[in-house]
């Protein structure tokens, strides 16, 4: 959905490689560094952060959207590497580069 609505391939792999000096806005790269923690410790999600959030005019709704959105993702996309389901065949049509940039883990 980036691909095809928002990005170009090259803006994408400097997003995936570092969102934080990527030309996003302030807005997008504390949404992405916020996701981010939560992805890789949770635990450390702290009322700072929602806090951080807060300031860019995210309401307390926006935010639970993002945290449900992206442990959502999280669990479909651990269940889907842990079952070894292929991925859909529209990733096969992707550009060589940036699937090489996105996939982790196991190879298509």
């Amino acid at each position: 959905m980036l691909r095809k609505n928002f990005f170009q391939v090259e803006q994408l792999i400097s997003i995936v490689k570092d969102f934080r000096n990527a030309d996003l806005s302030s807005e997008e790269v504390a949404l992405m560094a916020f996701v981010q923690m939560i992805t890789l410790d949770a635990a450390q999600v702290a009322e700072s952060d929602f806090d951080e959030l807060r300031r860019f005019g995210l309401s307390d709704q926006e935010i639970l959207d993002v945290v449900v959105t992206c442990t959502a993702r999280n669990f479909f996309s651990k269940t889907l590497d842990s079952l070894d389901v292929e991925p859909d065949a529209i990733y096969k049509d992707m550009e060589p580069e940036l699937l090489k940039t996105l996939i982790l883990g196991r190879p298509l």
